[in-house]
Order: structure tokens, then sequence, then C-alpha cells
């Protein structure tokens, strides 16, 4: 795990909450190399799938020329959905890192199975609140933001 990595993809999150979305980003390494990023985008582009994640998968794939991820490690500023834990294990992503939580417990639960090796799709490792202040703080930020508005 790269501290370096994780704060890169907590800077997404606030790209992301400058255009006012949900700030999470992304950040796929490979090699100790930024091969991909994003930050969610749904409201810009009214699209469920425009997360973070995805984004940065997109990215990775163009940059390879290969939907296998194999090898590379994803940096992330709050826990996958379920949607975006199933890209990453199809992409085979290697590694997930995440800088908080969600705080729906269900979601926890349904990415660990999602991220448990199968027939198909080798395991993926996966660590979470390994900086749980600098990105609790920008979501905490936005939410309150969207309250008052």
């Amino acid at each position: 795990m790269n501290k370096e990595y994780l704060d890169l993809a907590i800077d997404y999150a606030k790209q992301a909450f400058d255009c006012n979305e949900v700030p999470i980003g992304a950040v796929i390494v490979k090699d100790n190399k930024v091969i991909g990023y994003g930050y969610n985008q749904k409201e810009k582009k009214q699209s469920v799938v425009e997360h973070a994640e995805i984004i940065a998968i997109r990215m990775a794939e163009q940059t390879l020329n290969n939907w296998r991820l194999n090898d590379c490690d994803i940096y992330v500023s709050l826990d996958p959905c379920p949607m975006c834990a199933s890209a990453i294990k199809q992409a085979r992503i290697k590694n997930v890192y995440s800088a908080v939580s969600n705080l729906d417990e269900n979601n926890l639960k349904i990415i660990t199975n999602i991220f448990t090796k199968d027939h198909t799709n080798p395991e993926v490792e996966f660590k979470t609140n390994l900086s749980v202040d600098k990105s609790k703080e920008l979501l905490n930020k936005f939410f309150e933001k969207q309250r008052n508005n």
C-alpha cells in the first residue's frame, strides 16, 4: 500500500466535490505507475454507472489495451459499491485500498463476498479505513452542503 496513491484518490474526490458530485475518487496503479484515475460524474453525465472506479477502470484498460488489469491495485476514497466491486473483480485487479469504510454494513458484507475467489476470478485483497479522517471530512462537508442547499 502506498499512501501517496491513496492521497491522490482523495485529491480526485475533491475534484468531484468541486463539481457538486459525491466526492469519491479512484486511482489504478501498475508497476508503481498510475494507469487510470477517475472521480464520480453521475450528475454531470446523467448516468448511474459513472462512478470513480468504473471511470478509472476504463482508462486503465485503454492504457494497457487490455481489459485484464492483472497485477494492478486500485486506491479509492470510499469502499466500492457492489457494482464497482464486481467490475474490480472482473477486471482482475489484485488489491483494493480504501480510505474509509462505507457506513452501510450490508455494503461491506456484499463487497467482501464479491471479492472472494470464485471459479472464474481470483480473490481480490481488500483493505479499508486506511485514511479515515481525510476522506470522512470531505464526505461530511459535501453532505452538509447538500442539506443546506
